[in-house]
This record gives C-alpha cells, structure tokens and sequence, in this order.
C-alpha cells in the first residue's frame, strides 16, 4: 500500500520539543513511544474540539457517543482528570445546545467549554447553558487555564479581548504552567486563521505560558510554533470535514516538570505525534 507523505509522517516520527529558558532545541524521535509511569503524573487532561452537534447529514449523536467513549476509557485506564471541549460544540441552531450539553454531562469526569464561531447564542445565553461566560479561567493546582473567546454570536471571527487577556495574564504570571484556550488560532497560517498580532506578542512575552490549544482547524493535528510559543491543534470530533480520523489531544504534567502532549486516533490506538516541553530554568 503506498502511503501519502502526511500519513507516512502520522506513522512514523513527529517533531519533539525541549524548551530551556530562551532557547528551543529541536529533535526527532519515534511517534507512539512509550509514555512515563502513570505515578509520574501530576495532571493528565484532554482536548477535543468541534462536535458539530446538529449538522445536517451528518452522524453527530454516533460519533459523540463514540468520543465519550474513548475519552472514559482514557480515565479508566491511565486517568483524565478533566476534559476541554474547545468550541464549535453545535452546529449553528441553538435548539442544539441544552440537547449537547446533555450529551457531554455523560462524560463522567469535569469538563470545560469554549466558544467556538458555530456556537451561535449570545454570552448570556452561553452563561446561562455552562455557568460560565464566553471567557472565562479555572486553576488546578500550579497549574492555571484562561479561556479565550474568538467569535460572536453570529459567528464572526474575532480577536480575543485584548484587556482581558492581559489582565488574566497577568494574574497568573506567578503559576508555574499556564495553559491558554481558545478556539481559533490567532495566526492566519492556516485558511481558517484570524491574525491578532497584539495577542501573540502577548503570549511570546508569558513566561509561564506552556501552550495555546486550539479546535476549529478540522485538518490540523499538530504543532505550529510563533513567537517562541507552541499553538496545538487537535483534528475534530465530528462534523464533515477534516482529517480522515476523529480524535483528541491529550496534555500531561509530569511531577518532574516536563510537558508531555500528543494527538491521539483512538479508533486505531495511534499517538499520530508527540511533542515534549521540557522546562529547564524556566521563568
């Protein structure tokens, strides 16, 4: 069987990365190599992102199920301790959202939302449905999570708040790891794109600021580097379009400081990529 040039990258070695102060060194290693101890962990948590509830045509009550699926079965066997469902949850008719929200109240473990361009209610009505606003930050720990919002309730692109970024960046500068959510990538490298050049200066500048996780992408599972930081992506749960699986990502934080996150196709039981975070006198 003669493989395309991304498969053969799926399936064979994906870029790792060992951050130390300033400087960013580049390896290679061998995807779906073996992970540390699971006593190693100090925190384990998913990605997913672009449910779609609700497209027409498309097998969107099947292909939830089957992620809540995989994602329980990642608790059970190594541990979650939350999930992140980043946005695009519905597909455009808000009649949809109580009916996911009932669907990922299944799920079994916590979990957090983002906005996403197709989740097209109002901040109001979106606090009212999660009990939480369009943007919004949860700690765990050392570790801290700024949500950011990157569409209205029509469904247009837009840069996140630039004071409230700021300011959330600055409350948890003393963190040891921040992690950032936001829908849309604010770097127009990809075709779904939007550039905030003010947020990405922003980030470049975070000291603690460990990765921007992204969803909206359907055909981008990997790692895109600006500014010094790291922009992930995690291929979609549902919908009509994008990568040829349907997966997530999984982020852990080991007790020994290193970052360890991959994307992962559950139907197959495949890491597709691993990228490492190795923080050495970090700021």
């Amino acid at each position: 069987m003669k493989l395309s040039r991304r498969a053969f990258c799926e399936l064979t070695v994906k870029s790792f990365l060992v951050i130390s102060g300033s400087k960013v060194l580049q390896s290679f290693a061998p995807a779906n190599v073996l992970l540390p101890s699971a006593k190693k962990l100090q925190l384990r948590f998913a990605l997913a992102s672009d449910g779609h509830y609700g497209q027409p045509e498309t097998e969107y009550d099947l292909f939830h199920n089957e992620m809540l699926g995989w994602l329980q079965k990642e608790k059970q066997q190594r541990g979650l301790d939350f999930t992140i469902v980043n946005g695009d949850l519905f597909h455009n008719d808000a009649s949809f959202l109580p009916k996911v929200k009932s669907v990922w109240d299944k799920l079994g473990m916590p979990y957090y939302v983002s906005h996403g361009n197709h989740d097209m209610v109002t901040d109001a009505v979106w606090r009212q449905t999660w009990s939480t606003p369009y943007n919004h930050s949860f700690t765990k720990g050392e570790n801290a999570f700024v949500v950011l919002n990157t569409a209205d309730d029509k469904g247009t692109y837009i840069c996140p708040d630039v004071a409230y970024t700021r300011e959330q960046l600055s409350k948890y500068a003393s963190y040891k790891n921040l992690f950032v959510i936001m829908h849309i990538t604010p770097v127009k490298w990809t075709g779904a794109g939007i550039d905030c050049p003010e947020i990405v200066e922003m980030f470049s500048q975070q000291k603690n600021l460990r990765g921007i996780f992204h969803g909206h992408d359907h055909n981008e599972d990997d790692m895109k580097e600006k500014g010094g930081k790291h922009f992930f992506f995690d291929s979609h749960v549902a919908g009509n379009w994008g990568t040829a699986y349907r997966g997530y990502r999984i982020v852990e934080v080991m007790k020994t400081g290193e970052i360890i996150t991959y994307q992962y196709n559950p139907a197959m039981g495949l890491k597709v990529n691993d990228n490492q975070i190795k923080l050495v006198n970090a700021g």
